[in-house]
C-alpha cells in the first residue's frame, strides 16, 4: 500500500547556508563571496525526490495519497533542476580553476582557461542566486486558490465605480493566467461598479501572486459627473485570502448560527419565493458571511461555508504572522489593509506602488490585467530579498 512520505523538512524550511562546510570552490583565485550550500541538505532533497518520484512510479495507493505526493513531486521537480544547474556550474568553474592552476597544463590550454574563467564564475553565480531563490521557506497557502474581496472606500459613487474597474482588473488578470473567477456576492452602487463584491479565484499558485494585492487602493481622475474637471481621490479596500479546505480549519456546527432568507435583488420573481439565501455566524469570532448568488439553497450554503473557512483560515495566518513580524519594519506581504498601497493617477497615466517606490506609466495596461505582472514581479522580488535577509543568504 502506498502511503504518504515524511515531508522533506530541509524543503519546507529552506536551506540555511553554513560558512563552514560547502561545495563552493575555495581556491583563492575564486573572489565571488557567495556563501556554500551545505552539501547533505541539497543532497537530502534528491533524496527527497528519488523516493516520491519511485513511489509514484509503482502505481499504488489511495487516490488522495497520489494526488498529494504528486504535488510534492512538481513542487520538487523545479528545486532539484535548481540544485543540478547549480551542481554543473561548479564542476565546470572547478574544473577551469584546476587547469590554471596545474603547474603542467599547456600555456595555450592555460590562456584559453582563463579567458573562460569569468563566463564560468558568472554562471555558477547566476546558478546560485537561482537555488537560493529555490530553497526560500515557502508559505503553505501559496499554491491555494484565494477569496478575493472589494470593497468601495471613500469617494461615495466614484469610489464604487473604481471597485468594480479593480474586479474587472482582476477578472481580466486572472483570465490571461487561467484561473477561473466565480462571484460569490456582490453589492452594486448606485451608479456602477460595486460597493462591495466576492468572489473565488480559482487555480494553482493564485494565493502566491495575489497576496500582495491586499490593502488601500487609491484612484485620482475626473469623475464622468464632474463638469468642471476637477480631479477627485477616490480609495477602495482589497483583502485577499488563502482559501480554506475542510482539512485546513474545522468548523464546529455548534458554532454557528445560520440564518436563510430571500434573496434581494436582481433575480426576477425566484428572490420572492423561495428563501435560498445563507447567513452564516460563526459565534465564537463574530464572523459573518452571506450568499444569495446562487438559486439552490444548498449551494449558497457550500460557498458560504468556503468563504467562512476562508475567513477563519485568514485570522488565524493573520494572528500568528503578527507575532512573527512584530520588528518587521517593511510591510510588503504583510497584508495590512489600512495602509494605501497604491495609486492609480488616470490624468498622468501612471500607477506607483508606494511599498516599493515603484511607478509604471502603463495605467491602460494595468487595468486591462496585461501589465499587472510587472507590478507583482517587484513585490515578490522585493519579499524574496526579504526573506533571504532574514536567512542570512542576501
Amino acid at each position: 500500500m502506498l502511503r504518504p512520505l515524511p515531508p522533506c523538512e530541509t524543503f519546507r524550511r529552506g536551506c540555511t547556508p553554513s560558512r563552514n562546510q560547502g561545495d563552493t570552490p575555495t581556491s583563492p583565485q575564486n573572489n565571488r563571496a557567495m556563501i556554500p550550500f551545505p552539501p547533505d541538505r541539497l543532497d537530502a532533497i534528491l533524496v527527497r525526490h528519488d523516493l516520491v518520484t519511485a513511489q509514484l512510479a509503482s502505481g499504488e495507493g489511495e487516490s488522495e495519497t497520489v494526488v498529494q505526493l504528486s504535488r510534492e513531486l512538481s513542487d520538487l521537480d523545479p528545486v532539484v533542476a535548481a540544485i543540478r544547474a547549480y551542481r554543473a556550474a561548479l564542476d565546470n568553474l572547478t574544473g577551469i580553476e584546476a587547469m590554471i592552476d596545474e603547474a603542467g597544463t599547456d600555456p595555450e590550454m592555460r590562456a584559453l582557461a582563463a579567458e573562460e574563467k569569468p563566463e564560468a564564475e558568472e554562471g555558477l553565480e547566476a546558478a546560485h542566486r537561482a537555488l537560493q531563490l529555490m530553497l526560500l521557506p515557502k508559505d503553505a497557502a501559496d499554491e491555494k486558490s484565494a477569496i478575493l474581496e472589494i470593497r468601495a472606500g471613500t469617494g461615495g459613487d466614484e469610489a464604487a465605480l473604481f471597485a468594480g474597474d479593480l474586479f474587472r482588473m482582476y477578472a481580466k488578470y486572472a483570465e490571461t493566467k487561467g484561473w477561473r473567477v466565480e462571484v460569490v456576492s456582490e453589492s452594486e452602487g448606485t451608479v456602477g461598479g460595486f460597493r462591495e463584491v466576492i468572489a473565488e479565484v480559482k487555480g494553482r499558485g493564485v494565493f502566491a501572486r495575489m497576496k500582495f494585492e491586499s490593502g488601500a487602493h487609491r484612484v485620482q481622475r475626473v469623475p464622468d459627473t464632474e463638469t468642471q474637471g476637477r480631479i477627485h481621490t477616490s480609495a477602495a479596500t482589497v483583502a485577499v485570502l488563502p482559501e480554506a479546505e475542510e482539512v485546513d480549519i474545522v468548523v464546529n456546527d455548534a458554532d454557528l448560527k445560520i440564518d436563510t432568507m430571500r434573496a434581494q435583488g436582481a433575480g426576477g420573481q425566484h428572490v420572492n419565493k423561495t428563501e435560498s439565501a445563507i447567513r452564516i455566524t460563526h459565534m465564537p469570532t463574530g464572523i459573518v458571511v452571506f450568499v444569495q448568488e446562487e438559486r439552490s439553497q444548498h449551494k449558497n450554503r457550500a460557498r458560504a461555508m468556503s468563504l467562512l473557512r476562508a475567513k477563519l483560515y485568514d485570522a488565524e495566518r493573520t494572528a500568528k504572522d503578527s507575532v512573527r513580524a512584530a520588528d518587521r519594519k517593511a510591510q510588503v506581504g504583510s497584508g495590512d489593509r489600512s495602509e494605501r498601497i497604491r495609486t492609480y493617477n488616470f490624468p498622468q497615466g501612471r500607477v506607483t506602488d508606494h511599498r516599493i517606490n515603484l511607478t509604471l506609466y502603463k495605467l491602460e495596461e494595468v487595468m486591462a490585467g496585461t501589465a499587472l505582472d510587472e507590478v507583482v514581479d517587484a513585490l515578490i522580488a522585493e519579499h524574496q530579498a526579504e526573506l533571504l535577509a532574514a536567512e542570512g543568504m542576501a
